[in-house]
């Protein structure tokens, strides 16, 4: 697995290395957004294993194939705060788009060399974003085949990486299956995007910036619930296909913080302050109006079904950050909290 430090790949080391025969093994570049806390649980498992290094290091990435001999690539390392594509796009090029080619390259070398059986076996697991499928507007859902309209360079960077991967397939034959997923929120999400950021800024009385109207649309997926698609993907999605994971959960912006704002106020009035007041900030450029999939392939074809609700979700989310200030304080220490869905 790639980027298993992250947000959503740690939920996916932690889901695997409780069940029996899987072995891990984990590379992630470390860089600002990843933490080895978030893997404190499984750090001593005999089935994981992590290693630093960074996906566009050709030479690291054949000896880890050569060394491993996976069975599974689960391809999660990648840039992904658009507000920071916008100020500073030539890291998302380097490791959206250099990297997943640098992988893919690596994974072709190791997979032209398996013997048939492993070959049928392997898989590339390719997690991208339904970002790239542009802007809905009041009505209708993405789907698989929706054309791709990338808004930012974040975006336009997962965008050509998705198109990569599938190239492997068609003109090389590589196993890859690709997911796209909608916004996800959970424990262990650093401190910059939208749920967190105003969960915190709320128990320090600060105000809370929300773009334009506030009225941008986002479909919300629990992180576990995105782990256990992704396991499923895995195990029985077929090569060459693409599968949306969301969690049929939308809410404006505005909506969540207001959410935020009531939780903290529920659980934590001590910590909740009267200060922290909602504050409608200049819209973030190329901000797409509304993001939402439709997950009915995953669905009907692997049988998936989100089981967190939102309303469960979001306060179990809100609590989660109420209680774990040993793991969130120390990242983002020093930054301001940014903007951010």
């Amino acid at each position: 697995m790639t980027g298993g430090a992250g947000f959503i790949g740690s939920a996916v080391c932690r889901q695997l290395a409780r069940r029996p025969g899987f072995q891990i093994l984990n590379l992630d570049a470390l860089t600002y957004a990843s933490s080895l806390s978030s893997l404190a649980e499984i750090a001593d498992c005999a089935n994981y294993r992590f290693i630093k290094g960074d996906v566009c290091d050709r030479r690291l990435l054949d000896a880890v194939f050569a060394n491993s001999k996976p069975q599974t690539v689960i391809h999660l390392a990648a840039e992904s705060h658009v507000d920071r594509s916008i100020t500073g796009a030539s890291s998302f090029v380097q490791t959206n788009i250099v990297g997943t080619h640098t992988l893919l390259d690596a994974a072709l070398a190791y997979w032209d060399k398996l013997d048939n059986p492993d070959k049928q076996a392997f898989r590339f697991l390719h997690v991208s974003t339904d970002e790239v499928y542009g802007s809905l507007g009041e009505d209708g859902l993405f789907h698989e085949t929706t054309p791709y309209d990338p808004r930012s360079p974040y975006l336009a960077s997962k965008a050509a990486s998705d198109h990569l991967v599938s190239a492997w397939w068609h003109t090389y034959g590589l196993p890859v299956v690709t997911s796209n997923c909608s916004n996800n929120y959970g424990p262990y999400q650093f401190p910059e995007k939208l749920i967190p950021t105003m969960i915190l800024k709320t128990m320090r009385g600060e105000s809370l910036p929300v773009y334009g109207d506030g009225m941008n649309v986002r479909d919300w997926l629990y992180v576990d619930d995105h782990a256990e698609a992704l396991s499923l993907i895995m195990e029985s999605g077929r090569p060459g296909e693409t599968y949306n994971v969301g969690g049929r959960s939308e809410r404006t912006n505005l909506e969540i913080v207001r959410t935020i704002q009531a939780l903290v106020s529920e659980l934590a009035p001590q910590k909740s302050r009267s200060s922290s007041e909602i504050e409608f900030v200049r819209d973030r450029p190329g901000h797409d109006h509304r993001y939402a999939v439709d997950c009915g392939k995953l669905e009907n074809e692997l049988g998936w079904r989100r089981r967190m609700t939102f309303d469960a979700g979001i306060r179990a989310t809100v609590q989660w950050y109420l209680d774990r200030r040993d793991w969130w304080e120390p990242l983002f220490s020093g930054r301001r909290l940014g903007l951010r869905d």
